[in-house]
Order: structure tokens, then C-alpha cells, then sequence
């Protein structure tokens, strides 16, 4: 929902700061005062065309924002468009501005970051339809149409088990192409495969070995300074023969100075037995470093064989993983994949039989659908132009085209085969004969202006079941009928917002219409008087929201020339139309 909007500099508008209702919101006044330029500057909003026109004399820039509130179908389809661009959202509000600069260049933004327009035009397809301007608007996106037909004739479910059989085929067909490759690739992938996993499997690495075949590495690389370390260790200890005293000579030495010591003073007995232990600690530790010297092995040989398993390691994870269990794996899936290739053909008969079967299940179930579409089709089509008729259009006509296009790949339909893809095997568009004597032509060719706004009312009013834009406006909705016709309009209009407080699950939708007919604006919930002012010579457009006693007038000047009898005539058609709406509101809260 359109929660408020912001215009500084945009054409002939200065400044204006609008608050609309969540309901139907009317805005009149005299042609030429600003209308449709508060329309263009929505549409700016959603990613319509930027022009430096817009932007107002004398000024830089032009500035338009607005601020919305999502419902639930709203923030499910554009939060994960914030999420591709990494913008957060952390409630349902949505601030959106767009720029435009002298040269026409505009700047898109989304709660303050800045995006593209391709984005924000994305972004706008679920906020508004504007109808009036073919660009903003959902029903006239031939590619939509299938979804509206859809949820319109409650066929949500058997679409998905048709999608679901159709995401089963593509996979199986995938998977047959990728084993019908080119037989000389195949044959190149065999003998790649086969060298891969032969290299690999000659290897015969084993989890952890890289570590101890290194830490070996430094054992026997340094062999010979080990030994000499531990030899000068034991000879410090033991000493150089008779001439050179060592650690322990010394400290037998001492022992004999400490046992001689006791003699004359029993109290140091504790020094004795350090003095002892000291002395067995050393020898022990002299012997371990006779024998670890005695033992340390020069092996050439074996270092040069863990040299080369180390190479032959390092050359394996360049071509196969950074660690020993990746180039495993590694050969694992290489293995794998060769017995895939080797047994290619007996695969490729299993899925041509899966396929065939997928194709005639997804044949029946699309066949179903495509039935119920049509009868769908029909009855849309009854209720649009009884809708039609009620908006003064009595000799239009609807239809639903639905076709299949040839596919020699596709499912079995009638002796042909046809495509087929998540949505089923048809092809939808709406079609529409405005006049009497004319053929149905698509929607989307039919010409614009009041006669197209009506149409799309009397969909928008068949279709609000399947619907989920939350914001419509309306532009020349009141071209070309009267009033009784536009009493009629107001009222449809109404009914698609939350006021008529309808209770049949049918979405509810916020209204915005430009009107010159009474009877319209008197349904409004809010009602918008917009004109034109002088102001330092300059002409700037000027919106107000008006009171019970502003409205009346307003409503009187509609009707003619603001008489006390116009005057009346306003009281009488907007005290009408309350009661109305009172009695509409009252009818849903019973049902």
C-alpha cells in the first residue's frame, strides 16, 4: 500500500506531500490543474521513464518518494529481490526515491541504497498498477495472464503436480545428455579418467602420511649433527679420558667432600642424599646419551626414498587437491564417474524408458489442466462482460485464447506432440472486442484511454481473487459515461478496498482515481482537490485533502455551478452513496 508520497520540482508542482488512505482515495479538479502529473510521478516511482522535462524551470532536480507498507504477498515476492542486492528489510515498510537531474539522468534508491532501474522496475511490478499508463499494468503482461486464469478458477494444486512431473523430466533429460556426448570426447574422458585414477591408486597414499613422511625427513637429515650433539653431551658428562674431568667426575668430588662433611655434622644428611641422587641422575643421563648416539641411523638411502615420496606427493596435490584426503577423493570421483561412462548405454536405455513414461503422466495431467482451463476460460469470460455491461460497455466481448504450440520433443496431445513446461502445455492471452461487429483482439493491442480503464475495472473486479497488486489507480476511468454508469463505476471501485470489508477471502486492494464525475468521487473514503496557483508569476500545482463541509462544495461544482440547489443536489448524492456503502458493508458482515 502507497502510504504517502513526495514531490519537489517535478513539472509544474513545487513542493507536495500527500497521505492517502489505505481505502478508496478520489482526486478531482479542473482539467490541466496537476492530475495526471501526480500519476507520472508514481510511475516514476516504479522505474517508468525518466525526462528531463519533468524537472521544474529554474531547478536542478527533480525528487520523488514514496513510502509503502507491504502485505504478506507483497514482501514475499520482493524481499528476495532486496536480498539478491543485499539491501535488509527489517519490517514491512519501503521507502522508495528516484531522482532526475537537468540531463534526464535519474537516480533509483531503496530504503537509502541506490539501485538500478532495471531493479526498481522488478521491484514496482508488485506495488502498483496503474491503469492508464500500459506500462505499470499486471493485466496487460500476456505472460501473466496463465496466473490469473489460474488462481482465478482455483488451479494452483494441478498446475504444481504437472510442475512437479515437469522438474522430474528436465532432470532425467539432462542427465541424458551429458551421457550422449560426442563419442571422441567420451573417449578422450575415458583415457583422461582411467590415467587419474591409475596414477592415483599407484600411489597408495594413506590418510596422514605426508606428516610423519616429513617429520622422518628431519630425523635422517640431520643425522649426523644428531649424533655429534648427543656425543658432546655424553663426553661433557664423562670427560675426554683420565686428563679431562667431566660433570660426573666432578660431582663425585663433591660427594666425597659431602660424605667427609657428615662426619662432623650429622644435620646435613638431606645434602648427602641430594649429592647421591644427583650423581645416579647424571650417570643415567649419560648412558640414555651413549645409547641414542649409538643408535642414530645414517641411511642415504631411505632419505632419498622419503625424498621421493614427498615429491611424488607434492606433484599429486598440484594436480589433484591440497591434502592427501582431497587427491583420495579426488580419485574416488574419477572412479566413479568412469564406471558411469562405462555403463553409459545401459543408463541411457533406463532413462529413455523413464522418459517416455514421465511424458505420457505428464501428458494426462496437463490435458487435465488444459480442460479445466477452458472451462475456467468460459466462465471468466461471462463475468467480465456482465461486468461490462454494468459499466455502460453492452456489446463488448471477452475470450480466453488458449493454445498449444507443436514441440516433436513434447508430450502426446491428440495425435501431436506439444511443449510443456512448469505452467502445462498452454499458451494464454485475454482477448476483447470492445465494439459490436469487431473480432477479439489481444488485450494488450486494444487501444488506451476511458474505454480500457473500464475493461481493466471490470477484470480487476472478476480477477481481485486472483490479484495480489496492493495499490490500483485509475486514470480517464470516467471517459466518455455518464453519471448513472459512473455511480456504478464508483461503486466497483469501492468494493476492491478494505472498507467495503468484504468477508469471501477475495484480496482487498488500495484505490487511487482521477475523476471528473460526481458519482465517482462521492464514493471516495478520501477525497483529493487539486489545482492550479500563481505564485510569483509562476504557475505551481497545489493538492489538499478536504473536509465534510470542503467536499460538499466541491461535489457541487462537479454537478454544475456552485448554486444552493448543486449545493443540495452534492448532500443528497454523497448522503446516497453512504447509505450504500453502509448497506454494501452490512450485506458482507452477514454473509
Amino acid at each position: 500500500m502507497l502510504l504517502e508520497i513526495d514531490i519537489t520540482n517535478f513539472a509544474i508542482i513545487d513542493h507536495l506531500h500527500l497521505q492517502f488512505h489505505p481505502g478508496f482515495n478520489v482526486m478531482t479538479g479542473e482539467t490541466g490543474a496537476g492530475k495526471s502529473i501526480i500519476i507520472d510521478a508514481v510511475g516514476l516511482l516504479l522505474g517508468g521513464r525518466a525526462q528531463s522535462e519533468f524537472v521544474r524551470a529554474n531547478t536542478e532536480k527533480a525528487r520523488v518518494e514514496g513510502s509503502f507498507t507491504l502485505n504478506p504477498n507483497a514482501r514475499g515476492a520482493i524481499f528476495p529481490i532486496l536480498d539478491e542486492i543485499g539491501i535488509e528489510h527489517e519490517d514491512e515498510n519501503l521507502i522508495i526515491t528516484r531522482e532526475i537531474n537537468r540531463e534526464g539522468r535519474s537516480t533509483c534508491r531503496v530504503n537509502g541504497r541506490t539501485i538500478t532501474l532495471q531493479i526498481l522496475q522488478r521491484i514496482g511490478e508488485y506495488l502498483i498498477d496503474i491503469h492508464g499508463q500500459s506500462e505499470h499494468l499486471s493485466l496487460l503482461r500476456v505472460r501473466e495472464h496463465i496466473d490469473f486464469l489460474d488462481r482465478f478458477g482455483n488451479l494452483w494444486e494441478q498446475r504444481a503436480r504437472v510442475a512437479e512431473q515437469v522438474k522430474i523430466l528436465r532432470a532425467t533429460r539432462n542427465e541424458i545428455k551429458k551421457l550422449m556426448v560426442d563419442e571422441r570426447e567420451k573417449a578422450r574422458r575415458v583415457d583422461r579418467l582411467t590415467y587419474v585414477v591409475e596414477e592415483i591408486a599407484d600411489a597408495n597414499l594413506k590418510v596422514g602420511e605426508e606428516e610423519a613422511l616429513k617429520q622422518e625427513r628431519e630425523l635422517l637429515g640431520n643425522a649426523e649433527l644428531r649424533a655429534s650433539l648427543a656425543d658432546h653431551a655424553y663426553r661433557s658428562l664423562y670427560g675426554e679420558g683420565e686428563e679431562e674431568k667431566g660433570a660426573i667426575d666432578l660431582l663425585n668430588e663433591a660427594m666425597q667432600s659431602v660424605t667427609a662433611l657428615e662426619k662432623y655434622d650429622a644435620s646435613i644428611r638431606s645434602m648427602f642424599e641430594e649429592a647421591e641422587s644427583a650423581l645416579a641422575e647424571a650417570d643415567d643421563l649419560a648412558r640414555s646419551l651413549r645409547a641414542y648416539r649409538d643408535s642414530v641411523d645414517h641411511d642415504p638411502k631411505r632419505l632419498q626414498q622419503v625424498d621421493e615420496r614427498l615429491d611424488l606427493i607434492f606433484r599429486l596435490k598440484r594436480k589433484y587437491g591440497d591434502t592427501v584426503e582431497e587427491i583420495i577423493k579426488y580419485g574416488e570421483n574419477a572412479a566413479a564417474e568412469l564406471a558411469t561412462i562405462s555403463r553409459s548405454e545401459e543408463r541411457i536405455e533406463e532413462l529413455r524408458k523413464q522418459e517416455k513414461q514421465l511424458l505420457k503422466e505428464i501428458g494426462s495431467l496437463a490435458r487435465a489442466l488444459s480442460d479445466a482451463r477452458c472451462e475456467a476460460g468460459e466462465r471468466i469470460a461471462r463475468e467480465i462482460e456482465t461486468q461490462l455491461q454494468d459499466l455502460g460497455m453492452q456489446k463488448a466481448k471477452f475470450g480466453v485464447a488458449i493454445e498449444q504450440v507443436d514441440d516433436p520433443d513434447g508430450v502426446p496431445l491428440d495425435g501431436r506432440h506439444v511443449a510443456v513446461d512448469t505452467t502445462g502445455i498452454d499458451k494464454v492471452e485475454f482477448m476483447v472486442s470492445p465494439n459490436p461487429g469487431e473480432p477479439l483482439k489481444p488485450l494488450a493491442k486494444i487501444a488506451s484511454g476511458g474505454e480500457t480503464s473500464r475493461l481493466m475495472l471490470a477484470m480487476k473486479s472478476v480477477l481481485a481473487v486472483a490479484d495480489n497488486t496492493p495499490t490500483l489507480i485509475f486514470d480517464e476511468i470516467d471517459q466518455g459515461i455518464g453519471g448513472r454508469t459512473g455511480g456504478i463505476v464508483g461503486n466497483k471501485l469501492w468494493a476492491l478496498t478494505p472498507t467495503a470489508q468484504r468477508v469471501d477471502g477475495i484480496p482487498q486492494h488500495q484505490v487511487i482515481c482521477i475523476t471528473h464525475l460526481p458519482q465517482i468521487a462521492a464514493f471516495g473514503d478520501t477525497h483529493f482537490k487539486i489545482h492550479k496557483e500563481i505564485v510569483d508569476e509562476r504557475t505551481i500545482t497545489q493538492i489538499e485533502e478536504l473536509n465534510s463541509e470542503q467536499r460538499i462544495d466541491e461535489i457541487a461544482n462537479m454537478l454544475g455551478t456552485g448554486t444552493a440547489t448543486t449545493r443540495q443536489n452534492a448532500e443528497e448524492l454523497l448522503k446516497e452513496t453512504e447509505s450504500s456503502k453502509q448497506k454494501a458493508v452490512a450485506v458482507g458482515s452477514r454473509q
